[in-house]
Formats: structure tokens, sequence, C-alpha cells
């Protein structure tokens, strides 16, 4: 039955790496969002812009630690999305509302300029816990490398 049978061998290209998680294309992409922040700046409250620069500031910190070790897949993960995502939604989302409303407020009673600065601190919580965990992972490195340099270049107990 050669119709069960490939009448030609199937070539697997090889896979590349995801460009989008290397350090410069990080970079763009917080660059992206920092531009995005600096336009919407007369729109925002300035405490507002501040969070949201301070937020783009420690995404760039999690990035410069692929200085010394490669990013890990998840810190990428998390400033991609951050820069491209989260961080602009929140900033479009409040700059299209009418100036008027930012003030007033919902049927909850906060403001829109209130759930603004609520966004943007959550967001600057897990940009922190990002960063720390990249920080994390550098000093459980450094660790792990003393210990095989204690091990390999000190005297060893079955040294007779």
């Amino acid at each position: 039955m050669a119709w069960f049978r490939r009448s030609e061998e199937l070539e697997v290209a090889p896979v590349e790496a995801d460009r989008e998680d290397t350090p410069a294309a990080l970079d763009a992409e917080i660059a992206g969002v920092v531009r995005l922040v600096n336009a919407a700046a007369g729109d925002l409250p300035v405490a507002s812009v501040v969070a949201a620069r301070r937020i783009t500031d420690l995404l760039s910190e999690v990035v410069r630690t692929s200085d010394v070790r490669p990013l890990d897949v998840y810190a990428a993960i998390s400033v991609r999305a951050t820069a491209t995502d989260y961080l602009p939604t929140t900033v479009r989302g409040f700059v299209a509302l009418d100036p008027d409303l930012v003030d007033v407020p919902a049927t909850s009673g906060v403001t829109p300029a209130q759930s603004l600065a609520a966004q943007l601190e959550a967001l600057e919580g897990a940009a922190e816990k990002v960063l720390q965990a990249a920080r994390r992972q550098d000093v459980d490195a450094l660790m792990t490398q003393g210990s095989f340099l204690r091990t390999k270049f000190s005297g060893s107990d079955l040294d007779l």
C-alpha cells in the first residue's frame, strides 16, 4: 500500500533561536514603550509618568542581567509582555479616556486616575520580582561556581 508511505523524505529545517528574546530586541521593545510613555506624558498624571518610567527602568535592569549570564526564558517573557502589552495597554487605555472623566469616581468609587496608579503599582511590583529573581539566579550561579572552585582547588579528603 504505497499511499501509506512517504514518497520523499521530509527535510527538517534547523530551529533558530527566538530573536525576540535577545537583549537587543528586548531593549528595543523597552525603548518603544519609553517613547509611548514620553509621548503620553501630557495626558497622564505626573506620578503615573514617573511610575511608568520606573517600570521601564526595572525592565532594562532585568535585561542588563544578561551581561553576566543568559537571560532566563521566564524573565525574557515577562519583560517582553510588560513592554509590548501590559504597560502600553494600561497607558493607552488611560489616554483614550475623556479628560473630564479621569477624576470622576466609577461605580466602584475609584477614579480612572486611581485605577491607573494601582495598575502601574502592580506592574512595578511584578517587574521588581522579575529583577529580584534574575539577580537571585546570578547569586546562585556565583555560589555554585564558588563551591566548584573550592572543591576543585582545595585539598580533598581523598588525598593521601
